[in-house]
């Protein structure tokens, strides 16, 4: 009968603890509704497979001195070395979570002295054994021990290697990260490259223009001496030509900043950036391919950067999951230890040894763990958002410059057109006004539409340029 009720007593723990562990598993349900979309079939009617993004950055950009400008700021741009010892740390992270699930084994020893009351259970055992015939046993007792230890979380639910495999993939995102620098760093220092050779071309114009505005102050002098103007004339000619002047010298600080942001780009201190700008107004955009949008799946750093962190947040669920469950932890240790050093290492009766196993899951007081997957969960779907995001703002960036650069080829075809036609009627208005034919605010207003419309043809072909080095970056190019 006591038999029996021992076995009763044994099965109905047993129930309760198999309900209690069950119950501790519960994982609450987190609804998750993303969108999926998909990239359109073409950015246009066209169907063009190839992609200029597969171009190297050394390849799509033939100038020498910009080359070798990219080059240095690649090797010594400050931003991106802080970034590339980003990557260093992501590397250690990983490395840390795989040791996290293999075993950890120790080896140690120690030495100490303890002092038992002679009436505790201890100290009456102590004092009734006889270890050592003949002698008076010590008090205090020291104790000396060597020996090694181990201890080992069992990955039962793959929490240790999914929490590694996360890691891998903040690793990897942070090499897209660096990538996606690369590009921006490449373009920024292209489009400043033309803005300064853009500028150096704006300044050439004003000189020579101000040489042609001050050919007229003398006319207009000499006209004034013969009475066929007033002193007004020659005051608004003057004006003109000092306006002019003073102009020079903004651009001239635009010339410096612009060298100074490229030389930060470099990583180096203010000097001179050398450049041909003579040839500015003779480049010629190359074709652009822009291949199909599903190959900025592969060509965008960011798109690819969201996609690894979208794959990591997915398994920081799973990890955040497995904490409901109970979790293996085996302990082990075996080693040699005695209270006198002559006796350490005698065996079998130095020897001692342990070896432990421990199932333990939550039970009561859940809300750390139930708060932990709750953020995962979220996060996870914030991931699928920016995944998303970045694949609607790569397709909205290509279509952009593709309308972009279409747009400026022909708005440059009209202004070059404009600006011859305006750089001969300076000469027109120039000859009427000697022979009394028109007004000397006719030829004022002429040189100024002609200036004008010089700096804004200037201006377009900047723009041009940015838009082929935007169109690439677009694209996914410059990271190669």
């Amino acid at each position: 009968m006591k038999k029996m009720n021992i076995n009763k007593i044994f099965r109905c723990t047993g129930a309760i603890c198999t309900s209690l562990l069950l119950t501790a598993c519960v994982v609450p349900r987190v609804v998750q509704k993303t969108e999926n979309r998909s990239v359109p079939a073409s950015y246009n009617s066209s169907k063009d497979t190839l992609n200029t993004a597969k171009t190297k950055w050394n390849n799509f950009f033939t100038d020498p001195n910009l080359v070798a400008l990219i080059d240095t700021a690649l090797k010594n741009n400050q931003e991106l070395n802080i970034t590339l010892q980003e990557i260093t740390i992501a590397k250690n992270e990983a490395r840390a979570r795989k040791g996290a699930y293999l075993p950890f084994i120790g080896v140690g020893a120690g030495a100490g002295v303890e002092k038992v009351g002679r009436y505790t259970s201890q100290g009456a055992s102590d004092a009734t054994n006889d270890i050592m015939p003949g002698k008076k046993f010590p008090e205090p007792l020291p104790g000396f021990i060597i020996g090694a230890t181990a201890s080992w979380e069992v990955d039962i639910w793959r929490k240790l290697r999914n929490d590694r495999k996360s890691a891998i993939y903040r690793y990897l995102a942070s090499q897209e990260g660096k990538n996606f620098m690369v590009t921006n760093l490449v373009a920024e220092i292209a489009n400043s490259y033309y803005e300064l050779m853009a500028l150096d071309n704006q300044l050439d114009i004003l000189k020579k223009n101000i040489d042609i505005q001050q050919n007229a102050l003398e006319i207009v002098k000499l006209e004034k001496i013969a009475a066929k103007v007033t002193e007004l004339a020659v005051r608004k000619f003057e004006a003109e030509v000092l306006k002019n002047q003073s102009r020079q010298y903004y651009i001239t600080q635009q010339i410096i900043e612009t060298e100074n942001k490229i030389n930060f780009l470099v990583g180096r201190f203010p000097q001179p950036v050398t450049r041909n700008s003579q040839s500015f107004t003779t480049l010629v955009p190359d074709t652009v391919y822009a291949g199909i949008p599903s190959q900025l799946l592969q060509n965008r750093p960011d798109i690819r950067r969201a996609e690894q962190q979208l794959s990591a947040a997915k398994l920081d669920v799973k990890v955040a999951r497995a904490n409901f469950y109970p979790s293996l932890m085996l302990s082990a240790g075996v080693g040699y230890g005695a209270f006198d050093p002559q006796f350490l290492f005698k065996s079998p009766e130095s020897l001692l040894y342990s070896l432990a196993g421990q199932l333990v899951a939550p039970l009561i007081n859940r809300n750390a763990i139930k708060a932990a997957y709750y953020s995962a969960s979220s996060r996870q779907v914030q991931a699928v958002y920016n995944y998303q995001r970045s694949v609607l703002r790569a397709h909205i960036e290509v279509m952009n410059q593709l309308s972009n650069m279409s747009n400026l080829k022909k708005s440059y075809e009209l202004k070059a057109r404009q600006v011859q036609a305006l750089t001969q009627s300076i000469d027109i208005s120039t000859g009427l006004f000697k022979s009394a034919r028109a007004d000397y605010m006719e030829v004022l207003l002429t040189q100024r539409d002609a200036l004008e419309s010089k700096f804004e043809l200037i201006e377009t072909k900047k723009q041009q340029m940015n838009a082929r080095v935007n169109i690439y970056q677009a694209l996914g190019g410059g990271w190669r």
